[in-house]
């Protein structure tokens, strides 16, 4: 069976870090690009980062540039998300995401490019 399983939301104070784990079973993450996703009560989903099957190329929302940061273990099967200085406004759902239509240097951050999702987790920035 195909899954894409989140972890690592949670509640968290502005300015504090999470990391945020993308973990596959069934098949290999190491094939696609994988793209991370959030979406917030009321608006619509975004895309926040990517990167490249490759490793070598990322891509990230303009938010959270400089303080997000997307890597990968492919021996670990594992797309990571790491968090610092969050926000308020970094509230929400995260998704990963496999994109199977990539080359093997690139990945942009359209949600509409995307296959096959996990089931998110949710992260909360409040004090």
């Amino acid at each position: 069976q195909l899954q894409l399983v989140e972890s690592g939301g949670g509640l968290v104070q502005p300015g504090g870090s999470l990391r945020l784990s993308c973990a596959a079973s069934g098949f290999t993450l190491d094939s696609y690009a994988i793209g991370w996703f959030r979406q917030a009560p009321g608006k619509e989903r975004e895309g926040v980062s990517c990167i490249s099957r490759s490793g070598g190329s990322t891509n990230y929302a303009d938010s959270v540039k400089g303080r997000f940061t997307i890597s990968r273990d492919n021996a670990k099967n594992t797309v990571y998300l790491e968090m610092n200085s969050l926000k308020p406004e970094d509230t929400a759902i995260y998704y990963c995401a496999v994109g199977s239509s990539y080359g093997y240097y690139s990945c942009r951050k359209s949600v509409h490019e995307y296959d096959y999702w996990g089931q998110g987790t949710q992260v909360t920035v409040s004090s």
